[in-house]
């Protein structure tokens, strides 16, 4: 059928219409591609021409600027300082040695220096700059920079890097970082890429090594422009990383600073706990190192003078040292007693200066022994026979199991290195460990704190904070992170009955405060600190029958490795306990001589807050104290200096 004129023209309208919006459509997306290629042409250009000329664009990562650590009070522990250093790149020096040579007329570098950074720098691709001095100070960092021109290849530059202002104070607590090495890269599947940085530094030990993955931070990135050779030409652009996380530890720098100062050149060890929220306020081992030393890189004779020392500063006494407690333990065996129903407060024991059982002889320390005993003349007079006569009636296994509540032979979770779980044996353990049955003479040793048993200075600090409480008090070291202050840890009642602390606690009391108390000489007279304690003595040999009949060696008499621990626990008030303080001081000889006046006047400063006062001290030994006093090499407090710590 032929169509008439209308419709021709519909047909045609409908045409042009969709002939208009091809076109349109065809219109825009050329116009896109044209205003893409002028992109790609005019705004891209010098980057396609690099790439046309065999360069290439690299993403490099930048280091994170790492996490600052305090103390409570805000001091600061751990740093980042501004580091002025100078790096070469090979294939620009030209002839190395000469450059270094020259190097060498505008700052310090003797030829051991020289000889550490050529090898470094022939070690390396030529076009990668290597360190060859840092830490230099501005006015030779600026002689450089002045003199650049006539140093080809080299480039003064500046960084951060870690800083410990209270050196080694805090050195066993927040330890250290050091170069990413080999080994740090094999224990990790998928180590960030961060750690191939060359020269980037991660925690060795302490906080540093145990929050490392806080501390650190992420990664910011960087374009470069790269040739074909590898050398970098300039650099496009960059985009900041973030910041590792500020720490703030529980740990009074003050307190840490007099105690550090009080244990002196001894091998020794304290602990400070808040018995409250287990805080731990001071935590120290003596002898101590210089934690800057191995950020620099440590010389193989400062490393070897530290290794050599028999007194053994590199290792954390506090956690990682295990000791067998002596005495400290025997409120261990009476509760375990107690709790038991084998013995109550007055019942007593004869004791003529030994026990024998099994065909044995065990001894007293009191050779003509202390007559008749209580519970509370036990530990006053520290009498052994008690104790082996009520951890024969006890068991082993019921003494372990109270050490463990007390939290004895228990790991505590701290972000510190190397922290010990100790031994609170009992007769699965001796099976498991020696192949062995348990024996009666185990028992006895153990109950004196001797034998297997073996404590860290922490555990005898939470064991003494728990006996003040009746609570299971953990120790914690962070306060704060990033400011957000953590969640403490409810500490729970024990299992233990009232009246069985109540008991021990008297016994404490008796031991500083009574006339023949072990540690009388050790009291505190100030009303608002009396103090609680329990010396204890730990033998490192064994005495022979022929050494009893000819008389027993004193200590001073003694090679030093051959004398006895001396230990010291406390805690203060008596009434309302808010510290709880342990003392080992290794080979030092008695307790109540080596350790107990230590942890007095660390008691004394800690409730006070600052030197201790005069007041707290019996009358007659005052002169003699303010000149110990005197003559502690106490320092100042440091503050964060402006512009320092996020440098």
């Amino acid at each position: 059928m032929r169509k008439n004129a209308r419709d021709l023209e519909l047909g045609a309208k409908r045409l042009t219409r969709r002939s208009l919006l091809l076109g349109g459509v065809q219109a825009v997306v050329m116009g896109g591609l044209a205003l893409r290629m002028r992109y790609m042409q005019v705004n891209q250009a010098d980057q396609f021409r690099t790439l046309a000329e065999e360069n290439r664009i690299n993403v490099r990562l930048i280091p994170p600027v790492r996490g600052l650590i305090y103390d409570r009070n805000g001091q600061v522990l751990a740093e980042n300082e501004q580091n002025y250093r100078v790096v070469v790149v090979r294939e620009d020096a030209g002839d190395v040695e000469e450059t270094l040579a020259k190097l060498a007329e505008i700052i310090p570098m003797d030829e051991a220096a020289r000889a550490r950074a050529l090898k470094e720098i022939m070690q390396r691709s030529a076009f990668v700059p290597v360190t060859v001095a840092d830490r230099l100070s501005w006015k030779d960092f600026s002689q450089v920079a002045v003199n650049a021109p006539s140093l080809p290849g080299v480039t003064p530059e500046v960084g951060l890097s870690r800083h410990y202002p209270v050196a080694e104070d805090m050195a066993h607590v927040v330890g250290y970082v050091g170069p990413v090495s080999d080994y740090d890269l094999s224990k990790l599947e998928n180590p960030d890429p961060l750690l191939q940085i060359p020269r980037f530094q991660i925690g060795k030990s302490g906080v540093e090594a145990k929050l490392e993955g806080d501390l650190r931070g992420s990664a910011g990135t960087k374009r470069i422009e790269v040739n074909a050779q590898g050398r970098v030409i300039r650099e496009l652009d960059r985009a900041p990383g973030l910041a590792g996380t500020d720490l703030q530890l529980t740990i009074d720098e003050g307190l840490q600073n007099f105690i550090k100062a009080r244990l002196g050149e001894e091998s020794a060890a304290a602990v400070v706990m808040d018995v409250r929220n287990g805080d731990l306020l001071g935590i120290a081992s003596s002898p101590s190192f210089d934690p800057n030393k191995f950020v620099r890189g440590i010389s193989s004779s400062d490393y070897g003078e530290l290794t050599g020392n028999k007194y053994r500063p590199l290792a954390n006494k506090t956690v990682q040292g295990l000791y067998p407690p002596g005495s400290t333990f025997k409120m261990v065996t009476a509760l375990a007693a107690l709790e038991a129903g084998v013995i109550s407060p007055e019942e007593t024991v004869w004791c003529p200066g030994h026990y024998t059982t099994a065909g044995r002889r065990f001894h007293c320390w009191r050779r003509g022994g202390h007559g008749q005993v209580n519970l509370n003349k036990s530990l006053e007079q520290s009498c052994d026979v008690y104790y082996y006569e009520v951890s024969r009636r006890v068991g082993i296994d019921k003494i372990a199991e109270m050490a463990r509540k007390l939290g004895l032979g228990v790991k505590h979770d701290l972000p510190m290195s190397a922290v010990a779980t100790g031994i609170a044996p009992d007769k699965a353990w001796k099976v498991e460990n020696r192949q062995e049955d348990w024996l009666v003479g185990d028992t006895l040793n153990a109950s004196i704190g001797q034998g297997f048993v073996l404590s860290s200075p922490l555990q005898l600090a939470v064991m003494t904070s728990r006996l003040a409480t009746g609570r299971s008090v953990d120790p914690r070291l962070i306060k704060s992170i990033n400011g957000k202050d953590q969640q403490e840890t409810e500490a729970l009642e024990l299992d233990i009955s009232a009246e069985g602390l109540r008991q021990v606690r008297r016994g404490m009391y008796s031991v500083s405060n009574s006339a023949r108390g072990t540690a009388r000489r050790s009291r505190i007279v100030h009303d608002t600190m009396i103090m609680a304690g329990k010396t204890g003595t730990s033998q490192v040999r064994n005495i022979t029958a022929a050494e009893r009949a000819q008389g027993v060696f004193r200590n001073e008499d003694l090679p030093w490795e051959r004398r006895d621990h001396g230990l010291f626990v406390c805690y203060a008030p008596y009434d309302d306990p808010r510290i709880a303080v342990s003392v080992v001081v290794e080979h030092g000889g008695g307790g109540s001589t080596a350790a107990a006046p230590i942890a007095r006047d660390i008691a004394v400063r800690a409730m006070a807050g600052d030197l201790p006062p005069l007041e707290a001290y019996p009358k007659e030994q005052r002169n003699e104290i303010k000149e110990r006093l005197e003559a502690l090499p106490l320092r100042e407090p440091v503050v964060p200096k402006p512009g320092r710590s996020r440098a």
